[in-house]
């Protein structure tokens, strides 16, 4: 039995090719999708409108994250209301903060109250976990993204971090908590471990699912060859003996 099958953590693919998502719909370990303008940016996506709905057109049997981009609160409230009009299965990421670093506490209760389902997202301290989740509705699920894998370039583990922000999480049932921008597939087990539900992986983490389990002496010996042959390929040579 692989050591992912005994995982219960939900894996989401984050991402913006259209072709990519629909490659990955078939598999089954990917249990949702998330996006956002950068990925979008970096993906060539020139509507913003078109490409969300064009997704949700896509996937209609898993959760979908698409976020708003306004940096006024009512124009936020304002976008959310809208994509949320989108899709059944679309989740409404909304960042804990605008540009101008005001807290979005007050959207966020407004649209949670009347059922809009959010994934707070830019998360990166228990405080504003705290106060995330005194303003979700205890009956609309949520999902709360927390930036573990930026936590970690900082130097800081994330491990008792997110720990910490699942017991915060505990007095809202419908609120699951989200490992984001994980930087190797360590991070799912780890976040398996703490309790998260969610963890968001790119493309290319998801590509290395491929090594969970394999036997570490034949991957030693699978270096040596790559090395060997990669130095054959490239005609290296060192002279040896007397100089």
């Amino acid at each position: 039995m692989s050591p992912l099958d005994a995982l219960k953590i939900k894996i989401f693919a984050d991402g913006a090719s259209i072709d990519s998502i629909l490659q990955l719909r078939a598999n089954p370990l990917v249990k949702g999708f998330t996006t956002n303008p950068t990925l979008m940016r970096k993906a060539g996506v020139t509507d913003y409108e078109s490409f969300g709905r064009s997704l949700l057109e896509a996937v209609t049997d898993r959760p979908v994250s698409l976020e708003v981009f306004a940096d006024d609160l009512p124009t936020m409230a304002g976008q959310a209301r809208a994509i949320a009009s989108w899709g059944g299965n679309v989740n409404v990421k909304i960042p804990v903060t605008n540009t101008k670093g005001e807290f979005t506490g007050p959207i966020l209760r407004e649209l949670s109250s009347a059922g809009v389902v959010l994934n707070v997202t830019a998360i990166t301290t228990e405080a504003q976990v705290a106060a995330v989740a005194g303003c979700l509705h205890a009956d609309t699920p949520a999902i709360v993204s927390v930036f573990a894998g930026r936590i970690a370039d900082t130097g800081i583990d994330p491990v008792p971090v997110m720990a910490r922000c699942r017991a915060l999480l505990q007095g809202r049932p419908k609120a699951e908590l989200l490992w984001a921008s994980p930087r190797e597939i360590l991070n799912i087990f780890q976040a398996d471990a703490v309790g998260c539900h969610i963890i968001t992986v790119t493309a290319d983490v998801l590509a290395k699912l491929a090594v969970v389990g394999k036997d570490l002496d034949a991957f030693s010996l699978e270096t040596v060859r790559m090395f060997y042959d990669d130095a054959c390929a490239a005609g290296y040579s060192i002279r040896t003996g007397a100089p």
